[in-house]
């Protein structure tokens, strides 16, 4: 069913036949009048029967199975065309309303063959018989039926656009699915959400986040309580590269209370980082990690320790990158805590976490850690030990600086 449900799908699709619009029981029109002239007056046996099935398709609840056995007892080898039109209209109905769909389509195909409809009603019943096929999920004879049906038709209506392209889009034809789609939503003064949500799929499909822009808005203009829209302006203006603007959507809807996803919330921590808010961003994941909405893992605790380094927040920044490093068995991880204890001069701290780094192997700049390594010796006044990890970073691209580091404390223990 390429995704959603049928009857999500085909939200716009009306199938309810109103007993109100069967000539000869209502209001008749003009036209009316000169068929029934025409055909002949609904016979008096005939006109019971039919009032007797409308009053039992109007009870509450409808009797459906009652009103389909008035029907039956109808002579229908005896009707005029007019008569034939009408009983099979009222059988449509009750099928329809059992969600029979096939055999409302065959009872409507036969109003149509009886002769007795005039040019309005065989347009709508036309239209009719084209939405059965999709109720069917019968998507080629439901396309192929729209598309005669809109050829013949002076003015025909968005709804039918829009099951056109919906019944490409089911098809796996979205080349053919587009233009119908959009034309629907040009022609609705204010097209329902679904059809938006049609048109935002193709362009999405193709990647045409320019064109997809605007649909979302008015998405979001149309639902402003809906979380889908604001996630997913979101990620249309991201994919343009417009973060500035992705990150507003998703704060509005982080303020209106609709942000309550692990995943949503982690997505709003790394839009504030990447545009360099990164205290508020640390104070929203320290929160919603409290609240228990963000999943304490190894992951969130290294973003929020991102937050805090980039905010020049050492001392916030430890806990979480210890976590972090414990989490995950990064010796990279370690390093960083590593910096961030050099930042705090904490040298204890920071020997403990380089080492720690160097022990676990897997750390992607060994040669940073024993700088930094030698740089923490040297600040504890222990130039020994610092010149050994400064004469180990000799060997890797860190060359130059430790071989400074090394006149250095050569110079001094000469002088």
């Amino acid at each position: 069913m390429r995704g959603a449900t049928l009857l999500r799908v085909l939200s716009a699709l009306s199938l309810a036949f109103s007993l109100a619009a069967v000539p000869g029981f209502a209001q008749s029109t003009k036209e009316d009048e000169k068929k029934k002239e025409a055909a002949g007056q609904i016979d008096q046996q005939t006109g019971k029967k039919l009032g007797q099935a409308i009053e039992l398709l109007n009870a509450t609840p409808p009797q459906y199975g009652q009103a389909k056995g008035v029907l039956d007892g109808i002579k229908q080898d005896s009707l005029s065309p007019y008569e034939c039109s009408r009983v099979q209209q009222l059988y449509a109905s009750i099928y329809n309303a059992q969600e029979k769909f096939s055999d409302a389509r065959g009872a409507l195909s036969k109003a149509i063959s009886c002769g007795g409809l005039n040019e309005v009603e065989l347009d709508q019943v036309s239209f009719n018989v084209a939405q059965l096929y999709l109720a069917e999920e019968k998507w080629k004879e439901g396309a192929v039926a729209l598309e005669a049906w809109i050829a013949k038709t002076p003015k025909p209506n968005s709804n039918a656009y829009y099951l056109l392209a919906v019944a490409y889009y089911q098809q796996g034809d979205e080349r053919r699915a587009l233009p119908p789609a959009e034309k629907a939503v040009a022609m609705a003064e204010k097209p329902q959400p679904s059809w938006l949500q049609l048109v935002l799929a193709l362009y999405l499909k193709n990647e045409q986040f320019a064109k997809a822009e605007p649909l979302v808005r008015k998405l979001v203009a149309a639902e402003p309580g809906k979380k889908a829209h604001w996630v997913q302006l979101s990620a249309v203006l991201g994919a343009q590269e417009k973060y500035d603007d992705a990150l507003v959507a998703l704060q509005l809807a982080y303020h209106m209370g609709l942000l309550t996803d692990d995943a949503d919330l982690r997505r709003l921590a790394d839009l504030m980082a990447y545009n360099s808010i990164p205290y508020r961003c640390g104070s929203m994941l320290t929160k919603e990690v409290a609240s228990k909405r963000v999943t304490n893992d190894g992951g969130v605790q290294e973003k929020l320790a991102n937050c805090w380094v980039a905010a020049r927040e050492w001392d916030k920044a430890v806990a979480p990158l210890r976590s972090a490093a414990q989490s995950k068995r990064s010796g990279d991880l370690y390093v960083r805590l590593g910096e961030v204890h050099v930042q705090r001069e904490d040298w204890d701290g920071a020997i403990e976490a380089l080492r720690r780094a160097l022990e676990m192997g897997n750390s992607r700049d060994p040669g940073n850690a024993q700088i930094l390594l030698g740089m923490s010796y040297y600040n504890k006044k222990q130039p020994k030990e610092a010149r050994q990890w400064f004469q180990r970073a000799s060997g890797t691209r860190h060359a130059k600086q430790a071989e400074g580091w090394i006149r250095a404390i050569d110079t001094e223990a000469g002088g």
